[in-house]
């Protein structure tokens, strides 16, 4: 699991600092992560075989979803570094509003697809379900935060 984290945020990090905005790139990015984070929330959730073609289903589009908002993670660190040496007080509040916003987001996502899971599947499996992808978000976001070097004021 680590290695993952790792693997992505340091992949997410060098495009960052590279300014680069090329879409192919990041949905390559996403595809590769995409493949391992699906094994591994397989290893986890050992879904009943009777209900693994409804989890499964449920699950793409979960991840389908999910990318969007990691596309719109990626901007946001993008005008991060873009502004990071001189970050005015207003690029700061709205960069700030966004993140929060995203966040939002992103936690309304995961649960609505909890909800989904349960009702295919069940109360545990969908616990499973929000727990290992909550661990794989919040890891990626420590990830990310432990990168990024801290605003100074704008002189």
């Amino acid at each position: 699991m680590k290695k993952l984290v790792l693997l992505f945020t340091a992949v997410l990090m060098i495009g960052v600092a590279k300014g680069q905005s090329n879409k192919e790139e990041i949905d390559f990015i996403q595809s590769m992560f995409g493949m391992e984070k699906k094994q591994m929330v397989s290893d986890f959730l050992k879904v009943e075989p009777a209900k693994a073609d409804a989890f499964w289903k449920i699950y793409d589009e979960y991840e389908t979803a999910r990318k969007d908002l990691g596309k719109q993670r990626i901007d946001l660190l993008k005008s991060y570094a873009n502004n990071y040496n001189s970050m005015a007080p207003e690029v700061a509040d709205k960069w700030m509003a966004d993140v929060i916003k995203l966040g939002q987001s992103t936690d309304k996502l995961l649960l609505n697809y909890y909800k989904k899971v349960k009702k295919a599947t069940d109360p545990v499996t969908a616990l499973k379900f929000w727990h290992i992808e909550s661990y794989i978000l919040n890891s990626i976001r420590l990830g990310i935060l432990e990168e990024i070097p801290f605003v100074e004021k704008k002189k």
